[in-house]
């Protein structure tokens, strides 16, 4: 088989195979991995951290982390949440480090190039507000709602990652999702 059939067909197999490649060494599985997680992991420290710098950073640490310690997943199916949870912690860790007046405004808006100037700038007013709303959530409200959300976890994923009970879960995913429909009332 050719290198590059070898790639495209590693790029298509699920985690469990591409994790048990990696966790044996294999670089090009790794790539792999790195290429299908980092856009999930810079969104999830985006939302937590205040600059692009500081998460490219957390994403890099997290690779290196899961580099070594890769081998030692028992599960490998569950890479996707193993690789969040390393993401999540390294970025909480930077976050406390740092200044206590963290700012997690720096998100690109999602406005189409071709957007006349008042759509963009009201693409980015919209993105400010949706940061504000979010910085204004209790951390386990916004946690939760960053996973389900930008990180498309189910609520039993969310309830294993942070180490809570599944209607605790519940309750704060609902909570959340009402504070940010209050708080974007205007945007809608």
């Amino acid at each position: 088989m050719s290198g590059e059939r070898f790639s495209s067909a590693l790029e298509n197999a699920d985690d469990r195979i591409v994790a048990g490649r990696a966790a044996d060494g294999d670089t090009v599985a790794f790539a792999v991995l790195v290429r299908r997680y980092t856009p999930m992991m810079r969104a999830y420290a985006r939302r937590i951290l205040p600059g692009s710098a500081e998460v490219d950073d957390v994403v890099q640490d997290t690779f290196i982390t899961a580099w070594a310690q890769l081998p030692e997943l028992e599960n490998l199916e569950r890479v996707k949440s193993w690789l969040m949870r390393i993401t999540s912690r390294k970025a909480v860790d930077r976050l406390r480090s740092s200044k206590p007046h963290a700012d997690i405004d720096l998100v690109e808006p999602m406005a189409s190039p071709a957007a006349t100037p008042p759509r963009r700038a009201e693409a980015l007013a919209s993105v400010a507000a949706l940061s504000a709303a979010l910085k204004e959530l209790p951390d386990a409200q916004r946690e939760c709602w960053v996973l389900r959300e930008l990180g498309d976890y189910g609520y039993d994923e969310i309830a294993e990652e942070l180490d809570l009970p599944l209607s605790t879960v519940r309750g704060l995913l609902a909570r959340a999702r009402k504070y940010i429909i209050v708080r974007m009332e205007q945007w809608r």
